[in-house]
């Protein structure tokens, strides 16, 4: 699904933020990425959704060279992404079905099957209620589930999640946990950035860690405190 060889990256002409990665994810596997406050967490996922090149190594996705890649072959790779931002990015003047069916629309989905999909999904996170609504009007916690029922509607190959639970509840953050487990059943490759070590103490995820642009070498799942729920 992914790797990386000795990858580095720096934004324009300034330092590289990230150093020296070496990294392989197989498809349908689930791993949290954690790291201080500026080790590079983000720069890391906006390099993964392919956000932002390499400045050396080499970075293989989907089978693909990255390096070698044109602009239209880069496009058709990146819709084969989902991003979860931590600002979200929500377009305001539409609603949150029309947010959420987006990716559909530009994939090419039919209206009918668009009608069918998203009000399930909204449904599935208790989002109903809101279908309709704008994202000004919803709370930070409700404009977070639709970021994220948006990133997976179109059922991702690669899945990037940027703190996805910050916001959210003890009661949303296990459904949505169960959400990136069926995901990854269904063969997506998950990759969550947190802070929280209570979320990976809670549920059996390997880690990885990037200190100071280095990823380090990844831990094994810690002891399942939640395997049944």
């Amino acid at each position: 699904m992914l790797r990386l060889d000795h990858v580095a990256m720096r934004y324009g002409d300034g330092p590289e933020v990230l150093r020296e990665l070496n990294l392989a994810l197989p498809r349908g596997d689930f791993m949290f990425l954690m790291g201080p406050t500026g080790a590079g967490k983000t720069s890391l996922l906006r390099l993964l959704g392919l956000l932002q090149m390499p400045s050396q190594g080499a970075f293989t996705l989907f089978g693909r060279d990255v390096s070698t890649l044109k602009r239209d072959d880069l496009t058709a790779l990146r819709r084969r992404i989902g991003m979860v931002f931590q600002d979200v990015r929500l377009l305001d003047h539409l609603s949150a079905f029309d947010n959420v069916a987006l990716p559909l629309r530009i994939n090419g989905g039919q209206d009918d099957q668009i009608g069918g999909l998203v009000p399930e999904m909204l449904a599935w996170l208790g989002l109903s209620a809101v279908i309709d609504a704008k994202p000004p009007s919803l709370s930070t916690g409700q404009r977070q589930l639709i970021a994220v029922a948006r990133a997976i509607i179109a059922r991702p190959d690669l899945l990037l999640c940027d703190e996805p639970t910050s916001n959210l509840d003890g009661k949303l953050v296990r459904r949505l946990m169960r959400l990136f487990a069926q995901l990854c059943k269904l063969g997506t490759t998950v990759v969550v950035a947190t802070h929280s070590e209570d979320l990976v103490e809670r549920y059996p995820h390997p880690i990885l860690r990037l200190a100071g642009g280095r990823l380090m070498r990844p831990v094994p799942a810690p002891a399942a405190m939640a395997a049944a729920e």
